[in-house]
């Protein structure tokens, strides 16, 4: 797992040990950074259930101006900032040892970008879309990561599904606001 673009390109990330973290492969990073690509630069984004942080330092090495990274995992948080540390991209960031659901609930924050890739199994996804619809900022995009066979709804009370795109088992769904 590397960084593919930006000030931190080609610096290879730690992924934690075992079953519990997913990393989100290079095929589909490439993918969802393609598809953003002009909204980085200057954004503020969030990194729910981070894992090893690969997408927020993704954001980060490719200009996102800070990037709130949170997880109920210590053994993830600590390779966050392990990953942050060797990036060099430290500054930028902010790591939450806290529940993703709990975190949304929290902070009064809104993000131009808000990445999530919960556990499949857990029935998360739902849940963490309904709030992080509030927390989204004007023109900003939430971006999913699921498998094919667990699709979550299309239209929220204040979001929709813009795009969505599969590569092998794995869907990417973008995710802004609707059109009043």
């Amino acid at each position: 797992m590397r960084v593919i673009a930006g000030q931190a390109k080609g610096i290879r990330l730690q992924t934690p040990e075992g079953l519990d973290v997913r990393p989100t492969t290079d095929k589909v990073k490439e993918a969802v950074f393609s598809a953003i690509q002009f909204e980085i630069p200057g954004a503020t984004c969030l990194d729910l259930f981070a894992g090893s942080g690969q997408i927020g330092i993704e954001l980060l090495s490719r200009g996102a101006a800070s990037v709130i990274f949170t997880d109920k995992s210590r053994k993830s948080l600590q390779t966050v900032q392990a990953n942050l540390e060797k990036t060099k991209l430290q500054a930028a960031a902010q790591v939450f040892l806290r529940d993703s659901l709990v975190f949304l609930e929290a902070t009064d924050n809104k993000f131009d970008i808000i990445y999530m890739d919960p556990p499949f199994a857990a029935g998360l996804m739902e849940q963490a879309l309904t709030l992080a619809q509030e927390k989204l900022a004007q023109n900003g995009k939430i971006i999913c990561e699921y498998p094919q066979e667990i699709k979550p709804k299309t239209v929220f009370e204040k979001i929709l599904l813009d795009r969505e795109y599969s590569y092998g088992k794995i869907c990417i769904g973008i995710y802004k606001f609707k059109l009043i």
